[in-house]
């Protein structure tokens, strides 16, 4: 195809109505035609198509959401590590770690044993060992969480499990009386 061609003919640069990629070209086709044009290119649109600058933002924000992130799938089993610089990490299989990170998500069918010293977790399976939840502890009805246990906040969904020895105030800065004070804990039916 040449410069001064598009798919619809001729190209006038002086008549902005037959340039491509102009909105009088775009309004003239109609809606109905699902013809995109940009750069001089006329490219059908997909109905669920994204400009790349849009798909560019939806990446920074996801990016900036979850930070790094490690997964360990069902049936994998990650067994003498240290973790590290990980911001959160997804237990559906066996982990046998120690770890220190912001979050820490287990499944029903996931287990964690070792020691970890994080912000948030949230258990839906087993956790075994010494867990230190500077901010929020979550256990879900499927969860069960055993060992020494530290924590800011507490969240004890019905028929989730807390065995061992538990201690409130795990946030990182304060007097013992302060971190006591600010200590919450909730059961939820």
């Amino acid at each position: 195809m040449l410069r001064s061609e598009s798919l619809f003919g001729k190209r006038n640069p002086g008549n902005p109505a037959t340039t491509p990629g102009s909105s009088t070209l775009n309004a003239s086709l109609g809606a109905a035609s699902g013809i995109m044009s940009g750069a001089g290119l006329n490219i059908p649109k997909a109905a669920n198509a994204v400009s790349p600058s849009a798909a560019t933002a939806t990446s920074n924000a996801s990016t900036n959401e979850v930070g790094s992130k490690l997964i360990v799938g069902p049936n994998i089993k990650l067994k003498g590590v240290e973790i590290t610089d990980c911001d959160t990490l997804v237990v559906e299989g066996r982990v046998e770690a120690t770890m220190d990170s912001r979050v820490i998500q287990i499944a029903e069918n996931g287990s964690f044993k070792g020691s970890a010293e994080i912000d948030i977790a949230e258990i839906r399976g087993e956790f075994n060992g010494d867990l230190t939840a500077r901010v929020k502890l979550v256990i879900y009805a499927t969860g069960k969480v055993s060992g020494k246990i530290r924590y800011g906040k507490i969240v004890i969904e019905e028929g989730g499990q807390l065995i061992g020895d538990v201690q409130a105030g795990a946030a990182p800065a304060g007097s013992a009386a302060t971190l006591a004070k600010d200590t919450e804990v909730v059961v939820v039916p």
